[in-house]
């Protein structure tokens, strides 16, 4: 998606059809407008917003009062005025022009808006404009997903939240269908559809029992998705019971005589958890350990016959190591000792030796033997160290049994100290938390029985299948469908493997770009995590462990910044590999209103310097406090446009203010020639 100009009609400070903002890409892919607060940055980066999506920012305040109020004060009563924004972008070699657009009519001191409508022409190669056979919702969707808009269109000054944001799964989701994931989950379902329709007509032709080994099957299925709906549901209830947990013992923490026995408590769950982990892995251990190494304490016995045989066959001279059958021989054929003496037939030194080739062994069985010998010793060793690691472990789980414990008996006692506080408030919030408490041991139980059920049922399924397949098909038809099946089903494992490698692969190398932008830009030492569900998060690393850190504002700007920048680069680069996937999403945007936030001085200079390239093409918004210095040394070579939003204020003292671009004064505010209060979009004139 390449940003090609956009322009705006009384679209709230812009009064009447503004001049085309053209917007720079390549090289000198940056477009900077400069604006003073309150001259319109925010309304221009929601203009893009509200054309795509008709979404506006949390900054956007009264978004229902879109129509510029001078152009609605000359409006005749009842005399509609539009308020427009056109947007035109290229998108994988086609040209599309998207236009919406309000209405407003005055009746009396009311003023009545109409509901937004959105057109959308598209030019192919030939360069005609066509109206698209589909919607033009559905096609900018396809372009960039409505749930990952916020990303690429943003206020840097809320920048931070995206970290916090609550709808984490949409920004995987939304990520996968950039990355063409989402075709192979359609495939998947449709496949799945499939599947479940050539079962009906398997069992309307099938024998009798074949139909009833089919509904067994389908009641099987059926109990499977309603636990599996309602582990979804426990799932969504248990995080929202772990976020008021969380809340209540930051309240707790507030408290004054709570704040010391929530703090230790905090610290005991914490160490509960890891003590929880320890035994979770000991018993891993245990389990790896039987698994391959157990059958060494069954086979004492053998090893010792063994070794009774072998001693037996070098006692009769059997095996006679370094001593081979070819050895003796050559000594024969040279007629000659190794000690020198000559070998004559006839000869007592002749006989003597003719008589150690009877007792010589060969070369492969000595060899045989000796391996043998050594394996036996390593089963013997291992049976040893199998019994040393299973004790080892045993301590393990022993020492941090008793360790947890005394854990949680500790933890009683603080929850029995809060109960009994003389604080009513901390009385309240405990019998909240043990309410919690409850509810989540409950949900947890529950958990464990869905599981349980779910893993019967998968049991009872795959039996099923077994006698499914088992079934005799005498008829071609039912030979074709069962076919069809099989073939059906393996088209769905396989991309279903498919579909976990590339999500996999796309979470892990999101994950090491989001580092390396983060260490870019930061100077501290923490480490950004992505987990499954793409929640971001920073580490420290402590003595080899790591643990969660409580970032500053600063740092979730700077971690959404790199979060972004991964994105954008991880997709762009999977779309150039992998075309056939969906379409190609490799050229994004960024729109940002005042990147910059709260930074200091050495942050702000290193965003500067890194966000030209984090997309292809990048459109900044920013104030003259904003822009001054690093900002503008680290850009300047970036710019390929600049614009300046210019105020006109109707107060009659208002201050005036200006700003020098390429040798040029640009006004930034200044008097208004009427009573109204509008802005207008002044080009700056470079001679790239």
């Amino acid at each position: 998606m390449r940003l090609i100009s956009i322009q705006l009609c009384n679209f709230r400070q812009f009064y009447g059809k503004t001049p085309e903002i053209h917007l720079a890409f390549g090289e000198r892919n940056t477009t900077v407008i400069h604006g003073n607060n309150g001259a319109g940055k925010t309304t221009l980066m929601n203009a893009f917003t509200w054309v795509l999506y008709e979404k506006f920012s949390a900054a956007f305040s009264i978004s229902e009062h879109l129509v510029n109020k001078r152009a609605l004060n000359e409006a005749e009563p009842t005399k509609a005025i539009g308020c427009w924004v056109e947007l035109v972008f290229d998108h994988d070699h086609k040209r599309y022009s998207v236009k919406r657009i309000c209405r407003a009519y005055k009746n009396g001191n009311e003023i009545e808006q109409s509901r937004s409508e959105l057109s959308m022409q598209v030019a192919g190669d030939d360069g005609r404009w066509v109206i698209p056979p589909h919607p033009p919702e559905e096609i900018i969707n396809r372009i960039l997903p409505l749930s990952l808009h916020q990303y690429f269109f943003f206020d840097g000054e809320r920048i931070e939240q995206i970290v916090r944001d609550e709808r984490k799964l949409e920004i995987a989701e939304a990520t996968k269908e950039l990355l063409g994931v989402e075709v192979l989950n359609r495939s998947i379902k449709h496949l799945g559809e499939a599947k479940k329709s050539l079962e009906t007509d398997l069992a309307i032709i099938g024998n009798p029992e074949t139909k009833k080994y089919l509904q067994d099957k389908k009641k099987a299925e059926q109990e499977i998705d309603k636990l599996s709906r309602r582990q979804t549901e426990i799932n969504q209830e248990l995080e929202n019971l772990k976020q008021i947990k969380c809340t209540l013992s930051e309240h707790l923490m507030e408290l004054s005589g709570a704040a010391e026995l929530q703090k230790l408590r905090d610290e005991l769950e914490r160490k509960k958890q890891l003590l929880r982990e320890q035994l979770h892995q000991a018993h891993i251990a245990i389990n790896r350990a039987i698994s391959t190494k157990a059958y060494t304490v069954l086979i004492p016995e053998l090893t010792g016959k063994f070794r009774s045989l072998f001693s037996g066959m070098r006692e009769r001279g059997e095996l006679n190591t370094g001593i081979t059958k070819h050895f003796v021989q050559n000594l024969l054929e040279q007629k000659r000792c190794i000690c020198g003496a000559e070998l004559i037939s006839g000869k007592t030194e002749c006989e003597q030796v003719e008589h150690l080739l009877n007792r010589a062994g060969t070369a492969d069985i000595d060899e045989t033997a000796i391996r043998l010998s050594s394996q036996v010793d390593e089963l013997d060793k291992q049976g040893i160290e199998f019994w040393q690691e299973i004790n080892h472990q045993q301590l393990n789980i022993q020492t941090n049994r008793e360790e947890l414990q005394r854990i949680e008996n500790e933890l009683d006692s603080i929850t029995n100290k809060l109960r009994k506080f003389p604080n009513e408030d901390i009385q309240e919030l405990q019998k909240r938390l043990d309410e919690i408490e409850l509810k989540i041991s409950e949900l947890n139980r529950e958990t464990g029985s869905n599981q349980q059920q779910i893993e019967t049922f998968k049991q009872t399924i795959e039996s099923l299948s077994r006698q499914i397949d088992k079934q005799q098909m005498n008829e071609m038809k039912q030979l074709l469908v069962q076919r069809r099946i099989a073939v059906t089903q393996d088209a769905i494992l396989r991309l279903s493997e498919v579909k976990q490698y590339l999500d996999q692969q796309f979470r892990h190398e999101l994950e090491k770009r989001v580092q390396k932008l983060f260490s870019q830009i930061s100077f501290t030492p923490y480490l950004p995590k992505l987990t499954e569900k793409y929640e971001l998060k920073l580490v420290e690393s402590t003595a080899g462990e790591e643990a969660e850190v409580a970032a500053s504002t600063g740092e979730n700007q700077i971690l959404s910044l790199s979060f972004i920048g991964g994105v954008i680069e991880g997709v762009r680069e999977w779309s150039q590999k992998n075309t056939l996937m969906g379409p190609d999403s490799s050229t994004f945007p960024i729109v940002m209103d005042s990147p910059f936030g709260s930074l200091d001085e050495i942050y702000r200079r290193q965003i500067a310097s890194i966000i030209p390239q984090l997309a292809n093409q990048l459109i900044v918004l920013v104030t003259k406090t904003q822009w001054r210095g690093e900002v503008a040394q680290e850009m300047e070579k970036r710019i390929g446009r600049e614009y300046v939003l210019s105020y006109n204020s109707p107060k009659t003292d208002c201050e005036e203010d200006w700003i020098e671009l390429a040798g040029n004064r640009y006004p930034l505010v200044h008097q208004s020639p009427n009573e109204f209060e509008y802005t207008e979009i002044l080009e700056v004139e470079y001679d790239f």
